[in-house]
């Protein structure tokens, strides 16, 4: 490997085990380093501190492994994946058929940053974040399928969404291997949903909502319910079984709304009365709906992907929850959410505080809410706990 060395006084993130390293940490570089190239980390003095993967940016190198690597490349990807698909187990998820799909690997959460991989029944469908990872398919691929226990039919790459933009025009998503056409439903908590993992949104399916989706259940029955952003109708899907008088399923993309109205349709004894969907502008829907919910799920796509539009994210935050929470019966539950990383989790609540103030409505917390336990969070990087959710009761 070739090495960038860092500035004497600019290791503390490094001892505290930060995956990212900044551009300002270092001091020099050995010549001609691609991006995307692995690279080892060295400190003033030349002593090992970690490697990983160089790119430009303000991120210049995503940490790997503060470790030196023994061995070949492919055991150092095996191991990782092995520990992945060990924790995944310790979950309970690859054991129980009521639930065949999962995060695999959850970026820094897994000690591989820039990296993501979900299982839906038997195909790994993988998005790389950094050229890097991109780079590492081939030994992906092949750790993936000596992985024991984890049995997979396919793999996909749907990287190029998620790549920066220069290189994702030179790639293409694939099937980077396949033994059989696999199936594109899945079942989770004993419900079924129809996943498009070529055309869809992120990977298919918003796995991280799926603890919340099943406490959305405790409170359903027999009650009104707006899924707005409804994308597949995770939420909508979960109320009905569990005994919504009615659901309404809100979301812009009509594509989205095909999809709730599939999976809606996969509900056993369900009366379809019971359930309507609506390709259409939230913010629209709400200022002309009536006050009839009973439960309102909020659960947008992040409105800031970085520091600059923070503030811009905020106000919208602001006003999409002030509509929600003036439309909701009195003794109702608003169940709402912010995928925004650079939102974290005492700003979304102060946020919440202003909408209600605007709402003018008495509102108490019920639950904080987050990301399943197959995103895990590394502790030494807390930028890695992205889904921040309330229930809130609204008087």
């Amino acid at each position: 490997m070739k090495k960038v060395f860092i500035k004497s006084g600019k290791t503390d993130a490094l001892k505290r085990f930060h995956p990212w390293i900044f551009s300002g940490a270092l001091s020099k570089e050995d010549p001609g380093i691609t991006d995307g190239e692995l690279v080892e980390v060295c400190a003033a003095n030349g002593d090992f501190l970690a490697f990983g993967h160089y790119q430009d940016g303000s991120i210049k190198i995503r940490v790997l492994s503060f470790e030196p690597l023994t061995g070949d490349y492919g055991g150092f990807w095996l191991q990782r994946l092995q520990d992945a698909f060990q924790l995944r187990q310790t979950l309970g998820f690859g054991l129980d058929a009521a639930t065949n799909a999962y995060r695999l690997v959850h970026a820094e959460g897994d000690q591989l940053p820039g990296l993501i991989i979900d299982i839906y029944d038997r195909t790994a469908v993988v998005q790389c974040h950094s050229i890097g990872m991109h780079r590492d398919l081939p030994w992906i691929r092949e750790a993936l399928l000596q992985v024991p226990g984890l049995t997979l039919e396919a793999i996909y790459d749907k990287s190029r969404e998620t790549l920066p933009a220069g290189f994702a025009e030179t790639v293409e998503n694939r099937y980077i291997w396949q033994s059989s056409q696999g199936t594109s439903a899945i079942r989770e908590n004993g419900h079924t949903f129809v996943v498009d993992w070529e055309k869809g949104q992120k990977t298919g399916f918003f796995l991280d909502q799926r603890d919340n989706r099943q406490l959305l259940a405790r409170y359903a029955p027999g009650k009104t319910v707006l899924n707005a952003f409804s994308y597949s109708g995770g939420f909508s899907v979960y109320a009905l079984a569990a005994g919504a008088q009615q659901v309404h399923s809100v979301d812009v993309s009509k594509q989205a709304i095909e999809l709730t109205e599939q999976n809606v349709a996969l509900l056993k004894d369900t009366d379809p009365g019971r359930h309507q969907a609506f390709a259409q502008d939230v913010f629209a829907f709400l200022k002309q709906s009536e006050p009839v919910y009973d439960i309102m799920v909020v659960d947008p796509p992040a409105f800031a992907k970085n520091l600059k539009k923070r503030h811009n994210a905020v106000q919208g935050y602001k006003r999409l929850n002030a509509a929600a929470l003036e439309k909701i019966k009195p003794g109702g539950l608003l169940f709402t959410f912010s995928c925004s990383q650079v939102i974290d989790r005492q700003l979304f609540q102060d946020t919440l505080v202003a909408a209600a103030l605007e709402a003018g409505r008495p509102v108490r917390i019920l639950h904080q809410l987050n990301q399943g336990a197959d995103h895990p969070v590394n502790i030494f990087h807390p930028e890695g706990a992205y889904l921040k959710g309330l229930v809130l009761y609204v008087g």
